[in-house]
């Protein structure tokens, strides 16, 4: 973060400084977690459910923090005001406007029903081969993690990478509002918490809350006809990617390896260039387009983005890992989050790798998929029907709320075990993986299904 007084912070966030004997300056990282304080840190302490971070200020101390964002005195020098969230908030707000003010920072947005982790990882390995560059650490989109990503540009950040999720409406106008994007993204509008929002069209509603706010460029998915309708609702320059239409950037002439990873041509009106990926599943083709095409609108030029995008290794954890085990199973981790289209999709990169002739069986190890609401169950059933259309040879569910998927592969001729949980899903994996077994582990994060595949590896 740029260096500011605890007064300057105070002004800031409407709060009032108390146990400063001299004055402090803040000039490390804003964090919510002691642990992760470093020197010269602000440590906010909000008060949860389960803790009160202002108990735990001594260790954000020992470890370099020199004040605290809180409700109350403690250890160290304190800016208390009445809402922490809200001070978070108006703090971050201040510092981009700042950093803005100073010259060169573009804020890019990015939303999407799914996807936009990889997708935000991949832009940001793009723009940070051309200067420095911040972005959302793992899924941290929220009013809370959000402003803290916001926080740690300084006067040399040229690009700051945004993650903005939405449980509701509202919510993403809200966190656009804090940093006034230059560039939105949108990349689809799925199931992904239909649960909380009704309906897909209201899902369509709320993530384009970032292209109204987006004041330079609007970056839309030509391939989904709701994303495509968000035109309308800008006034910024629209630029559309996509695959299966046409677009100002277009995936042609996708194929894979054997496994699953895509090479691709990078098309505009004018030019065109290949890429070959790292990554694990053809839907990162569209995704690396939406980075592509981001970038493009941010000033970088198709072939300085070509060759980013062939140099990223890795995306945020428990997201497409690919790991081949030393007996020679193939593992494909992608346990940290999902919904019925990226089952679909870990499905489908799982079905590539088993057509390798080295493979010799395929096992889908499934869990529950949250925040569905009243079609959970057969949007369940519906992947476990996938499963056996794309040829999976062992379906593994784990969890009763995931039995559906069961139902689904039995009624497709394929078979299925249900295991009551990680424990016996752990078990279970390590007595009948063979070594030429290929394996995936999706489930939304809050199965922890990743812990399984931890386990395994």
């Amino acid at each position: 973060m740029i260096a500011l007084t605890l007064a300057e912070i105070a002004a800031l966030t409407g709060g009032s400084v108390t146990g400063a004997e001299h004055p402090v300056v803040v000039d490390g990282p804003v964090v919510i977690d002691g642990r992760e304080a470093e020197a010269g840190s602000l440590f906010v302490a909000f008060v949860g459910e389960h803790t009160d971070g202002h108990l735990h200020v001594p260790q954000a101390a020992a470890v370099g923090a020199v004040a605290v964002l809180g409700k109350r005195p403690t250890e160290l020098p304190t800016v208390i005001v009445e809402d922490v969230q809200q001070a978070l908030q108006r703090l971050a707000k201040a510092v981009v406007a700042r950093v803005r003010a100073a010259g060169g920072l573009t804020v890019l947005g990015i939303t999407g029903s799914q996807g936009k982790t990889s997708a935000k990882d991949l832009l940001s390995a793009v723009l940070g081969q051309a200067a420095p560059t911040v972005a959302t650490r793992g899924s941290y989109n929220n009013e809370i993690g959000m402003p803290l990503t916001a926080l740690r540009v300084d006067t040399g950040t040229r690009y700051l990478v945004l993650e903005m999720g939405a449980r509701g409406k509202g919510h993403i106008a809200e966190l656009a509002e804090l940093v006034a994007p230059d560039i939105g993204v949108v990349l689809n509008v799925g199931h992904a918490h239909i649960g909380e929002f009704g309906s897909r069209e209201a899902i369509a509603e709320a993530k384009g809350e970032l292209i109204e706010a987006s004041s330079g460029a609007a970056v839309l998915n030509a391939d989904d006809d709701r994303v495509a309708a968000m035109a309308a609702r800008t006034h910024a320059r629209v630029i559309t990617f996509g695959q299966e239409r046409e677009a100002d950037v277009r995936v042609r002439d996708l194929r894979l390896d054997r496994l699953g990873r895509p090479s691709f041509t990078l098309a505009t009106a004018d030019t065109a260039v290949p890429v070959t990926l790292q990554l694990v599943g053809a839907h990162q083709a569209l995704n690396a387009a939406a980075a592509a095409t981001a970038a493009m609108a941010a000033g970088l030029t198709i072939e300085q983005i070509g060759q980013a995008l062939a140099g990223v290794a890795t995306l945020s954890k428990w997201r497409m890992e690919l790991h081949e085990l030393p007996g020679g199973a193939i593992v494909l981790n992608d346990a940290y989050n999902a919904n019925p289209d990226s089952m679909r999709a870990g499905i489908d990169a799982l079905a590539v790798i088993g057509a390798d002739t080295a493979v010799q069986r395929t096992v889908a190890v499934l869990g529950e998929m949250k925040e569905l609401g009243p079609d959970a169950e057969q949007e369940h059933v519906a992947v476990g029907r996938y499963a056996a259309e794309r040829g999976i040879d062992q379906v593994v569910v784990v969890g009763e709320a995931a039995r559906g998927i069961d139902l689904g592969a039995r009624e497709g001729g394929t078979a299925s075990v249900v295991l009551a949980d990680n424990a016996a899903a752990t078990a279970w994996v390590r007595e009948h993986l063979g070594a030429r077994d290929a394996v995936l582990f999706k489930a939304s994060n809050g199965a922890r299904l990743y812990e399984v595949a931890d386990a395994l590896l």
